[in-house]
């Protein structure tokens, strides 16, 4: 769940701050949390807690929007003085651990922690009026009432038999829904059950209060939405007691995803309701709430979004949320990597709308300079600035000369071009020898992820091949690890396609980079919401492999076996035709006697044998002797 009441542990978390709707609070599937400006489009800040894989964020809440101190300011004026501007500041998270983290926007870190509370992952978080007091719900089946000025408990009690999976407090701050499958309404002063309502088979995801009226005149009403229910019922608080039953109900497509409503104040004001669905549709209701509706409702109007293309494919809608006018309507769509927001103004008298949009996939995400804290100076057009260059992208290095000689300006020193890299690789080292002739370049692991992603961008063959057959392992590694996010599954793709149809001395240099690639980029393919499809390919030739190991294996043993009786036989038959050659490897000093007759071959390392081994290929004939 999206909303601000809470989240389902099968959906993202994606929130607006409260009021201005300046910030867009998401968790992608890396376990980050990002703060998006609506403003201004761009990644306001991120956050990274330390266990953001072990102990993924569940849930999220803004908090209500208060003063903000933002560092030390000038002394305001008398006139000034009246005008204090509250702003979004504290977000809570709550994570699969059972700790809520509460996050400060204007401090850009951690606030504090709470912990200690829950033994199950906190499924909800709810915010009091009060922004000093925090509610959170767990599987564990208690809801605990968390101080935030001491960061400690300030009460605890069982909620249900199941998980409590839902809450919301009152506006007054009085009362405070909780739901599993059952809803129950408490008086947070003494913490007993005011109320209970039933109606949903399956947990309870959503709970909102749509009025702000007390529950003593009939006029209190709060709608809920379940798991794989496609029904929004409204609830009415009676004085008498008789609210068994729903209200209202709003049809929708698919289960609730995000919410976002404009209370009624009055029998005359009405409700304004946006439900972002699970199959991305955004459904708009307006309804006035004064007793009960036979018929469910049908929304007043459904938004969709679809790309530019010929066959227009469908962009689901991240979360939405009403503004100050009735057209006005804030809008969250694309991925959680790198979500689009965006203001439209929508008919609605039109009921089917559809929105086209050219959405751009690549994930270079933008940060803001006050994130990074860095001053970006004030540069005029007349001015020169002088850069070193792109990364990788360096003139040939010249020789330090020698004695007291001053260093002169080369100015015929021009880039090296991908040709005279290529010729400038050694499969066998990377950097200068010792006696290499002074004025050689040493091309570093920046020059090959360079060309690693000029190959991968134009599809060249000899560039690949190249840089595939590089030994050093470390090399392979650091490589990948400057490789752009946009150039990984590229990456994989590659080596997937290449790996099935190279010799075997090929295949356990292409097992490295596929190796370097699962250590160093494991979280962002994660993320990826088509990986099984996109690596179905390299998922096949890994389970062929796998199969054929087995009997690889005992072939080998056989041959083994085979050819050391054909040496003995070939002993006993003419001597002078068998010799004894001891071959030893360059990596793992792992020594082999290999019989050989008139034939010459090529003898590999047995620890070459397993993919996984970081040992050369073709080993070093040692010493030859007679058998």
């Amino acid at each position: 769940m999206a909303a601000d009441s809470g989240s389902s542990s099968l959906q993202l978390p994606c929130v607006f701050s409260p009021k201005s709707r300046q910030y867009l609070a998401l968790c992608a599937q890396d376990g980050r949390l990002r703060i998006w400006n609506t403003d201004s489009k761009t990644l306001h800040q991120e956050y990274v807690p330390s266990a953001h894989l072990s102990a993924t964020c569940i849930c999220i809440a803004w908090g209500p929007c208060r003063i903000v101190k933002e560092g030390p300011q000038r002394k305001k004026r008398k006139s000034e003085a009246g005008q204090v501007e509250e702003k979004a500041d504290l977000l809570a998270m709550g994570t699969a651990a059972g700790s809520v983290l509460i996050y400060s926007t204007a401090k850009g870190a951690l606030h504090c922690t709470l912990d200690g509370g829950h033994s199950g992952g906190v499924n909800c978080v709810q915010w009091h009026p009060e922004d000093t007091l925090l509610y959170s719900g767990s599987d564990d089946t208690n809801i605990v009432e968390w101080d935030l000025q001491t960061g400690k408990a300030r009460s605890k009690w069982k909620a249900d038999r199941a998980a409590v999976t839902s809450l919301c407090v009152s506006p007054d701050g009085k009362l405070l829904l909780s739901a599993g499958q059952i809803i129950k309404m408490w008086d947070l002063d003494t913490k007993e059950v005011y109320r209970k309502f039933t109606g949903h088979s399956t947990a309870v995801t959503t709970l909102r209060f749509a009025t702000t009226r007390p529950p003593d005149s009939n006029g209190l009403y709060f709608l809920s939405g379940a798991a794989h229910d496609r029904l929004l019922s409204v609830w009415q608080v009676r004085e008498d007691g008789k609210d068994k039953n729903s209200v209202v109900s709003f049809t929708l497509t698919d289960e609730p995803q995000h919410i976002d409503l404009v209370t009624s104040n009055s029998k005359e004001e009405a409700l304004r309701l946006a439900v972002v669905c699970k199959d991305g549709q955004l459904h708009l209701f307006e309804h006035f709430l004064n007793g009960p509706c036979k018929k469910p409702l049908s929304p007043s109007c459904t938004v969709q979004m679809s790309d530019t293309k010929d066959s227009p494919v469908p962009i689901p809608l991240l979360a939405a949320a009403l503004g100050v006018d009735t057209r006005t309507v804030m809008l969250a769509y694309g991925n959680h990597l790198q979500p689009v927001m965006e203001k439209v103004e929508i008919n609605t008298a039109e009921r089917h709308i559809c929105l086209t949009r050219d959405v751009q996939t690549s994930l270079s995400l933008s940060m803001e300079t006050a994130v990074s804290k860095v001053k970006t100076p004030i540069v005029n057009t007349k001015s020169r600035v002088l850069v070193p260059g792109l990364p990788g992208h360096q003139a040939p290095v010249k020789g330090a000369s020698q004695g007291s000689e001053k260093r002169k300006k080369d100015t015929d020193t021009k880039e090296m071009s991908i040709a005279e890299r290529l010729g400038e690789i050694d499969l066998s080292s990377v950097s200068i020898e010792k006696g290499a002739p002074k004025g050689t370049a040493s091309l570093q692991t920046d020059n090959f992820a360079v060309l690693l992603v000029q190959g991968l961008e134009s599809s060249d063959a000899s560039i690949l091949n190249k840089v595939f057959q590089t030994r050093k392992e470390m090399v392979i590694k650091k490589t990948v690890a400057r490789l752009p996010l946009p150039a990984v599954l590229p990456l994989v793709e590659e080596v997937s396609i290449t790996y099935p149809f190279v010799p075997s001395y090929r295949a356990v240099l292409m097992v490295r980079w596929l190796k370097a690639v699962l250590m160093h980029h494991t979280s962002y393919l994660a993320s990826l919401p088509d990986l099984v499809t996109q690596l179905g390919v390299l998922y096949h030739m890994i389970e062929s492999r796998v199969k054929m190991f087995h009997k690889l294996t005992k072939l080998h043993g056989k041959l083994y076996l085979l050819m050391t009786q054909v040496g003995v036989l070939m002993y006993r038959n003419e001597p002078s035709l068998c010799l004894l050659s001891v071959f030893k490897c360059l990596d793992c000093d792992v020594s082999m006697n290999w019989v050989v007759g008139q034939i010459d071959t090529d003898v590999h390392c047995p620890s070459a044998i397993s993919e996984s081994s970081t040992c050369c290929v073709n080993m070093m004939r040692h010493s030859e002797d007679k058998c």
